[in-house]
């Protein structure tokens, strides 16, 4: 990992397997962070209540993608290399964002994250703070339901998924949005995967947009800080 960043939060870029980069541990002592990863192998993540038999083991070996399992909840997410922008943030106890309502902390990175899509030109976008709207997928399909914090377009399809996995120190948000995105590759991962046409729609956005609003989240979150 490389690192980057200023007073108080500090940017962490990195490359690995979604397998690894799951397996990371939240820093003892906690600190504020911005991870930025990238993944380098196709994965199926399963949510931490998942069963892995629900993944169709030999057409992800055959595809060639990696089962993983996270330690945050929700339904199976779909990575491919090159498709999908992953950021995680640690936010320590008592820090910013923190919060001991464990859906105040994904509403506060949703309301950021919405602001820095509107500062990358890109405006339609409604933070969803409300109750989790499920699905009769959303169990299954991670995108196909609403949490609190995620981000959606005014036509009703998800932009960016947000998960949460929680210590007495810290927390840490993950979420993901995609450039590029199959839901038929998803389905046919699955055993039993829905139909395409039973999903809640996935909006995507350019490759290069997308770097642009990390670079906007990572500046208006250091700035709030330090104000």
């Amino acid at each position: 990992m490389t690192r980057s960043g200023s007073n108080e939060w500090h940017v962490v870029r990195s490359q690995s397997t979604a397998g690894e980069f799951h397996g990371l541990e939240i820093p003892d002592p906690p600190t504020p962070q911005i991870w930025v990863h990238e993944i380098t192998r196709p994965a199926l993540v399963l949510g931490s209540t998942q069963r892995r038999d629900q993944a169709d083991l030999v057409a992800c070996e055959r595809a060639g993608y990696e089962v993983v399992r996270r330690r945050s909840g929700g339904g199976a997410v779909l990575l491919a290399p090159g498709e999908v922008v992953w950021i995680d943030l640690i936010l320590p106890a008592g820090g910013p964002g923190w919060s001991s309502d464990v859906h105040r902390p994904m509403v506060w990175l949703g309301t950021r994250l919405a602001s820095a899509f509107d500062a990358a030109g890109d405006s339609d976008v409604t933070v969803h703070d409300a109750a989790m709207v499920s699905t009769a997928h959303s169990r299954l399909v991670c995108f196909d339901g609403i949490g609190p914090g995620e981000l959606i377009r005014s036509d009703g399809s998800k932009l960016v998924g947000i998960s949460q996995r929680r210590t007495r120190a810290a927390a840490r948000l993950q979420c993901c949005w995609y450039s590029s995105y199959d839901p038929g590759v998803l389905s046919s991962l699955l055993v039993d995967g829905p139909r395409v046409d039973d999903l809640r729609d996935v909006a995507t956005i350019e490759a290069s947009r997308s770097i642009s609003v990390v670079d906007h989240l990572a500046a208006a979150i250091t700035e709030e800080t330090m104000s």
